[in-house]
């Protein structure tokens, strides 16, 4: 179109608005309203941010140091912090010089598609997928190519599905373990053979390890460059203090990658957004090198509700809920309410579902159509117990 056509880019304005954050919205709107919403469309902690953490970034906002400029790519003792971070829990040895900090997770899943796609490079992406990595994915100028997992694989993809989906345009392989929108993990035996196929194939890897920390049942997120490290030159690690820490709103993320792509990524950086804000930067350096206890405090809560909510939804008539063993979601398959009359609707799409929960029980919850398939609901039971365990009664209620 010239320049007497739209007043918007063709490139911006075909990125679709963030699903979670729309429905999320929605919610508040009708609380706002004064209607008793329950919403479990948004992926944070409802816990404080530690305390320990918050008094760091009040002092650091008393000292002149923290209200000037600082390196584009991150403070030094901030890398330094993630650098051993990422040695203890992706098993992955790496200079501070490899780390850049961001403004949260997404903008380091941004970079890394911006960083090391040309148009036409695809993606392999498993599927359901967080509904911002395919947007992240075609403002580079790659092509998402989903590979779908459902509830009867427990949204874990297989080495068969991902080379019948590989073609001499695959550059990148998206890896993400614990899952956003299922909370499903892959074990250490699938994570090998998921590496050792990209290794043996030439496919980079972008890996999101934001909810690393947050598993149950004994359940361990191994990293993909643990289990192959051979693929650490040729993997960039996403990650951020936002999930684990209840630090949502801080906006810090980082990512970990060869020299090379994070000198690009840096570069990139300094004109995009220059450095993170100092005050956020000082309370993650206190996040990673204080006191774990309130992370493990949070962690099981988490699971307390994650039992809970498996438990209650399982018992409603159309819901088939896999039991997640990471992250803060369930995604329960709700095909087998299509076609059924519920208080006078009959849905055929979990957008429908979703809207007929909206509307008759006041909870809200995030459709499957925003993270690939129709079919299923996430649930965050990132809420606390009593609403979480209130919404799934209104929902037993109005399907019983």
């Amino acid at each position: 179109m010239g320049t007497q056509g739209s007043r918007v880019s063709a490139r911006i304005g075909s990125i679709a608005e963030s699903a979670t954050l729309k429905v999320d919205a929605k919610a508040k709107a009708l609380q706002a309203q004064g209607r008793p919403v329950i919403s479990y469309a948004a992926g944070e902690p409802d816990f404080p941010t530690p305390d320990h953490i918050v008094e760091a970034a009040v002092a650091a906002a008393h000292d002149p140091k923290n209200h000037r400029y600082t390196p584009a790519v991150g403070l030094p003792d901030l890398r330094e912090a993630i650098a051993e971070k990422t040695r203890r829990d992706s098993g992955l040895d790496v200079p501070a010089s490899q780390v850049i900090v961001t403004n949260g997770g997404k903008q380091g899943v941004y970079q890394a598609f911006a960083t090391l796609l040309d148009p036409g490079d695809e993606v392999l992406m498993p599927t359901p997928f967080w509904t911002t990595y395919p947007e992240a994915i075609r403002l580079a100028g790659g092509l998402p190519v989903e590979v779908f997992a459902g509830a009867d694989q427990d949204y874990l993809v297989t080495v068969e599905q991902l080379e019948a989906a590989r073609t001499p345009r695959t550059k990148v392989l998206l890896f993400v373990s614990p899952s956003n929108p299922t909370g499903s993990v892959y074990s250490r035996e699938q994570t090998t053979a998921i590496g050792e196929w990209a290794e043996a194939n030439g496919i980079w890897v972008i890996s999101d390890e934001i909810y690393q920390n947050l598993t149950y049942d004994g359940v361990e997120a191994t990293s993909i460059v643990e289990a192959v490290p051979a693929l650490a030159d040729r993997t960039i690690l996403v990650n951020g203090v936002a999930k684990t820490y209840a630090m949502t709103g801080w906006r810090v993320g980082w990512m970990v990658g060869p020299a090379d792509v994070i000198k690009a990524a840096g570069n990139l950086q300094s004109h995009l957004s220059s450095n993170v804000a100092n005050i956020s930067q000082r309370a993650a350096i206190a996040a990673l090198t204080g006191s774990q206890e309130p992370v493990e405090t949070m962690r099981q809560a988490f699971d307390r509700r994650r039992k809970t909510i498996v438990e209650e939804l399982n018992r409603i008539d159309g819901f088939v809920t896999p039991t997640p063993t990471g992250a803060f979601y369930v995604y329960p398959d709700v095909t087998g309410l299509f076609g059924r009359t519920i208080d006078g609707v009959t849905p055929t799409t979990s957008l429908e579902v979703a809207d007929l929960l909206l509307e008759k029980a006041e909870v809200a919850a995030v459709p499957g159509e925003a993270f690939g398939p129709s079919g299923y609901l996430r649930f965050s039971y990132a809420l606390g117990d009593e609403p979480l365990l209130e919404g799934i009664r209104r929902i037993q209620s109005l399907l019983s």
